[in-house]
């Protein structure tokens, strides 16, 4: 059973302490008996336990981080949404295939953003400037935002926020089944509630620390009950032995644990596994034990952005993955919106 995640070590900001959520926090925290520190800011966050790197890289994600998002320039998040809307950065989730082993590099900690009203006026401005248009924001691109929100309630608000929009959309994908704050939310529909699912050998070797399976597909029933429209996220898609039956199983699972009247306006977005040799660098650093395949002779080699290109499967088995799931998906959601990414 995976408990709601609490922080063993949690550092704040001065600032942080002029915002509401930022008083109550520490508040919160003090009442729970965790150690706090304070910090001069949430990008310089030093002296995390640990007698070497790995032991200060685990310590760092059970670490929480009060602050204050100095920068409300939101980044992109296409082709999921227009923006990416920064509540949180970071999670205490063990992925082993996870981008945000690079991306955030030295800063491993989980980073909650107190100035949530100001968040939510930047994206107010997003939102005017592309009138009349729809606006979607994305608020997982850089954390698991509802593996923290039964401590901060910043989702919960940006859910209500939205909720009482004309232009904005929000949307989010977890691998936790901590979802019972936030189904009395009033997202009016206007919220999309996504989890991260996959084969049982994915979850059980590269998916450490988050919730299995079976509760997520539990989370997710109470979710679509809740009136939120549903989206499930498949990914990576990972060839291993006996993948067909393992993902056939997956789907057969998620037709159990869908209600019928949910299923008219649900997503699928397919993303096969794929590396960079600098993520496999950090890969084998971070979880040298790992099972996960990254062998470059036997992938192919697709250019990337920034020069940095990425190895994913070869065109025929990568045909093959998109075919099998797509049929599993077309045989017990035929009326499903499916997006596939390499």
């Amino acid at each position: 059973m995976i408990k709601p995640f609490v922080p063993q070590l949690v550092y704040i900001e001065p600032g942080a302490m002029e915002y509401p959520l930022g008083v109550q926090l520490k508040e919160k925290f003090e009442k729970m008996g965790i150690e706090i520190r304070q910090t001069t800011s949430h990008n310089q966050v030093r002296n995390i336990p640990g007698k070497n790197d790995l032991q200060k890289y685990r310590n760092a994600k059970s670490t929480l981080v009060v602050g204050v998002r100095k920068t409300l320039k939101f980044d992109t998040s296409k082709p999921s949404a227009e923006y990416a809307i920064p509540f949180a950065t970071g999670c205490m989730g063990h992925c082993h295939y996870c981008y945000l082993q690079t991306t955030m590099g030295s800063k491993p900690y989980i980073r909650t953003y107190v100035n949530v009203e100001e968040i939510l006026g930047q994206a107010e401005q997003y939102m005017q400037e592309r009138a009349p248009q729809i606006t979607r924001f994305e608020a997982a691109c850089t954390s698991d935002i509802v593996g923290i929100d039964h401590l901060t309630h910043s989702l919960k608000r940006g859910i209500e926020y939205f909720g009482e929009s004309e232009l904005g959309q929000l949307r989010f994908v977890t691998k936790f089944h901590h979802v019972d704050h936030l189904l009395d939310a009033k997202h009016n529909g206007r919220t999309r509630f996504r989890f991260s699912i996959n084969a049982d050998y994915v979850i059980k070797n590269f998916e450490p620390g988050t919730s299995p399976l079976d509760y997520r597909l539990e989370a997710a029933n109470k979710v679509a009950k809740a009136g939120y429209p549903l989206g499930f996220i498949v990914a990576p898609i990972y060839i291993h032995e006996g993948w067909q039956e393992g993902y056939r199983q997956l789907f057969e699972k998620l037709d159990a644990s869908i209600p019928e009247e949910s299923r008219d306006d649900i997503t699928f977005e397919m993303i096969q596994h794929r590396f960079t040799k600098p993520a496999k660098r950090v890969i084998e650093k971070n979880y040298p034990k790992t099972k996960l395949e990254m062998n470059e002779e036997e992938r192919r080699y697709k250019w990337g952005r920034y020069g940095i290109g990425k190895y994913v499967y070869a065109k025929d088995e990568e045909q093959e993955l998109r075919e099998t799931l797509e049929y599993y998906i077309d045989q017990y959601f035929p009326n499903a919106k499916i997006e596939y990414f390499t």
